[in-house]
């Protein structure tokens, strides 16, 4: 009884004696997908505006493989010290303590919670954006582009935030994996609007704006200002890297964790570069120096407008599950006792284990 009793737990329980983990390729290509593709993609135009047409595409690829050779070298260090059957870094502050010691721990901690401070804030305005933007859109189909539509985002900013406090009382997300699903295809179905818009746009122009040196500005400085803005929009496109270990922490073995991230990964970054490119480049195409900021929300297109507001509510939709992917995967206070297997094969999101925080 004892060995058949041992043989049913080695067949529930992982090397590490949590709950085995289940995920798959495909589940880490929706995670990353949901991790990576924001709303974000929508401001590329902008970017690419504002580099022009040789520097902003180029700048758009480095940044990928920059992130892939990062995701490369960061796989490998799941586990420690063999990468394949080592000892499990359940995340990216574990990885930095086996390797660099308690003191770059810290400091590392410190850039990864301001990291997600400034992604929470940015989704929350997003968002508040976007559901405002549907609001507008209507208006100026029913009163003409140039009425007063103009409204406050403070309600939809604490409408978000009463939802994610509902969506964070979920203690498994394992069992509602559709989240990561779902919020990837609203990621797609945005950019697939933002892109097909742009290239309707051209097509209707009958040419392609923009120019090779980009949007003019007044003074070298200022230029040079935007330039590095728009550098930033597009790192800020590429967000995953600092919670690819909570992600691999969900897959399942064998294969070895490491070659499943890195073939989900590459994969990932192929499709979300190719849109990144598509929107970006289409958007440039379509307005040149006049690219908004964002192609939905800033109203770069008026008509038709119940796409707009399709596209719209599509992002609201992924922001509200990419703010549990993201913000809430890589921080150790949610990680509770009071689910101990969260962390094997499911976001921990639960609010309710910031009163249990890990010892």
């Amino acid at each position: 009884m004892a060995v058949k009793h041992e043989l049913e737990n080695s067949l529930l329980l992982d090397d590490d004696g949590r709950t085995r983990r289940t995920g798959t390729l495909w589940s880490c290509i929706a995670h990353i997908i949901t991790a990576v593709i924001g709303s974000g993609v929508l401001s590329l135009a902008w970017s690419v505006a504002q580099l022009g047409w040789i520097a902003g595409p180029v700048a758009i690829l480095c940044f990928a493989i920059v992130t892939y050779v990062s995701v490369v070298l960061l796989s490998d260090c799941y586990r420690y010290p063999d990468p394949v059957t080592g000892t499990r870094n359940y995340s990216y502050m574990d990885a930095v303590r086996v390797n660099l010691g308690k003191t770059q721990t810290c400091l590392c901690g410190l850039f990864q919670y301001l990291f997600m401070y400034g992604i929470c804030t940015a989704y929350v305005i997003t968002t508040s954006t976007s559901m405002s933007a549907i609001r507008r859109s209507y208006c100026y189909h029913e009163k003409g582009h140039n009425a007063p539509c103009e409204y406050v985002d403070t309600p939809y900013m604490l409408m978000f935030g009463a939802i994610q406090i509902v969506t964070s009382q979920i203690p498994d997300f394992h069992s509602i994996e559709w989240l990561s699903v779902l919020a990837a295809i609203m990621s797609f179905a945005y950019s697939l609007t933002g892109f097909g818009l742009g290239l309707a746009t051209v097509i209707e122009n009958g040419m392609i704006k923009g120019s090779i040196t980009g949007a003019p500005a007044a003074t070298r400085a200022k230029k040079l200002w935007l330039v590095f803005e728009a550098l930033g929009d597009i790192a800020y496109a590429y967000p995953y890297a600092l919670i690819l270990l909570e992600i691999q922490d969900t897959l399942k073995s064998p294969p070895p964790e490491n070659k499943t991230m890195k073939k989900a990964s590459m994969i990932a970054l192929f499709l979300t570069t190719l849109f990144y490119l598509f929107c970006g480049c289409f958007g440039y195409a379509a307005f040149g120096n006049s690219t908004p900021g964002n192609l939905l929300t800033g109203l770069g297109f008026y008509e038709p407008y119940w796409l707009i507001d399709f596209a719209n509510a599509c992002i609201v939709l992924h922001l509200v599950g990419g703010y549990q992917v993201l913000p809430f995967y890589s921080l150790p206070c949610f990680k509770s006792k009071k689910y101990p297997t969260l962390t094997a094969n499911m976001l921990p999101v639960s609010i309710k284990s910031i009163a249990s925080p890990v010892s």
